[in-house]
């Protein structure tokens, strides 16, 4: 799978340092899956949930970060939409994002 923009996940993890590792595993696993369908996401990571809208949520770091999603399946494209803190993802619309 393509990463647009995998930039958001660097800033991230610099900015809090003990998400860099499941970050850096988050993107490993994303650029070698060839996804077609949420169950195929499902197999990889199992901390995944379908929110609608072609939008995935990844719980990051036992649940302590969040990382939403946005996926072209078609064209094997996954776009950031969103990551941040658990209390951060509390206040957006995941749905709209």
């Amino acid at each position: 799978m393509r990463i647009i923009s995998e930039k958001h996940l660097t800033e991230f993890y610099r900015k809090h340092p003990d998400a860099e590792q499941p970050v850096k595993s988050w993107r490993s696993i994303t650029r070698n899956a060839d996804w077609q369908n949420a169950h195929d996401i499902k197999k990889d990571m199992n901390s995944a949930d379908q929110v609608g809208d072609g939008r995935i949520v990844f719980n990051l770091k036992g649940n302590s970060y969040r990382l939403v999603v946005r996926i072209n399946f078609n064209k094997g494209i996954v776009y950031i939409r969103f990551i941040g803190t658990h209390a951060e993802y509390d206040k957006i619309d995941v749905k709209t994002i």
